[in-house]
């Protein structure tokens, strides 16, 4: 007869037979095994928060969704070099361009939550949002915000000579001439174009919208009286309004830029609830930890306002400003809605 065990009890013993031990036995192991289990992620957890206490511990890229040299790129690379000494890590900007953002985006959205791939958002995503009837990521639900960085208000551009001296002599002058003024923008869908189309739906004027393939085209319109105005940005004519062959009108801003403060803004003219900014942010990918995000979101904010970063990015044409995350959201929120509403009344065709 064979035993695998003796109990004792008291004065007596009794076997314990195989089927016992075997419950036995495996109750130990479960609980060894769950043991060891809970050691794991609790290991795991430890090495988590490890990683976000350090962070970061490695190079950070940048995914920026325009070509290297333009007033967009080398706004970031500005942040990037301010980031790279404020947290003592290297942060480096990679472009993306091309498919009007969607690579960059697709790229951003599909990388690792971690902190390690920032992304460059802002306005034109929400106008992406508001032109496409489909994109391959949702800008809301796929990326969470960290700041505001840079914010580029247009101006309303006339030729030298020109009698047209403000925005309410354009608008006077609309109204008297139905059909005669002329309005230049970039292609349609631009945040230019945009503009042109809000300032002609809000005042009501009966005005043509006239589109440009590039800049140069453009302001050489305006020069030569093709075109009366103009939306544009401040980096693509700076050259003409320094020589004095383009004459600002007003911006498009909340308030008159640290660039051209003597110029007010069209709102300050009179021209109630007109306001367009192009605006750039960073966003990591959903699902990123929040200490992550407080940290990116407090060195943002240090690197925005030193002085030297701000004199750079007037000479640029851009104002620098931070933001909390939550206010980044109600921004691209409120844009989306304001730009499909606008598309939407004035029947510029959707894009698929």
């Amino acid at each position: 007869m064979k035993y695998h065990a003796v109990l004792r009890a008291g004065r007596g013993a009794s076997v314990c037979p195989r089927g016992a031990i075997g419950l036995a036995r495996s109750a130990l192991e479960r609980a060894v095994t769950g043991g060891l289990l809970i050691s794991a992620l609790l290991a795991g957890s430890m090495a988590a928060v490890q990683a976000q206490s350090d962070y970061p511990n490695r190079p950070v890229r940048l995914i920026v969704p325009y070509s290297a040299g333009g007033v967009a790129d080398v706004g970031m690379r500005l942040l990037a070099e301010g980031l790279s000494a404020n947290l003592k890590q290297q942060f480096v900007v990679e472009n993306r361009p091309g498919a009007g953002g969607i690579i960059a985006a697709k790229a951003g959205a599909s990388a690792a939550p971690d902190g390690y791939t920032l992304s460059m958002t802002g306005n034109n995503y929400s106008i992406a949002a508001a032109l496409f009837n489909a994109l391959p990521y949702d800008i809301l639900r796929d990326f969470e915000s960290v700041s505001t960085v840079s914010f580029f208000d247009l101006l309303l551009l006339t030729r030298e000579g020109s009698p047209l001296k403000s925005m309410q002599d354009v608008i006077a002058y609309a109204k008297a001439n139905p059909g005669k003024l002329n309005i230049g923008t970039m292609v349609p869908g631009s945040t230019q174009n945009l503009a042109a189309e809000l300032f002609r739906s809000s005042q009501k004027l009966d005005v043509a919208i006239v589109p440009f393939k590039t800049s140069p085209d453009m302001a050489t319109a305006v020069m030569r009286g093709d075109v009366d105005v103009a939306f544009e940005f401040y980096a693509a004519s700076q050259g003409l309004l320094r020589d004095k062959k383009l004459m600002p009108l007003a911006s498009t801003g909340t308030k008159r830029t640290a660039y051209l403060p003597d110029v007010p803004t069209a709102m300050e003219t009179g021209v109630n609830d007109f306001e367009v900014s192009s605006w750039n942010s960073i966003s990591v990918p959903v699902g990123t930890p929040r200490s992550v995000i407080d940290t990116l979101n407090k060195a943002i904010n240090a690197v925005v306002v030193k002085p030297n970063v701000q004199t750079m990015a007037h000479k640029l044409g851009m104002e620098l400003r931070g933001s909390a995350p939550d206010a980044v959201d109600r921004r691209l929120k409120a844009d989306i809605d304001k730009w499909s509403d606008l598309i939407d009344t004035v029947g510029i065709a959707k894009r698929n």
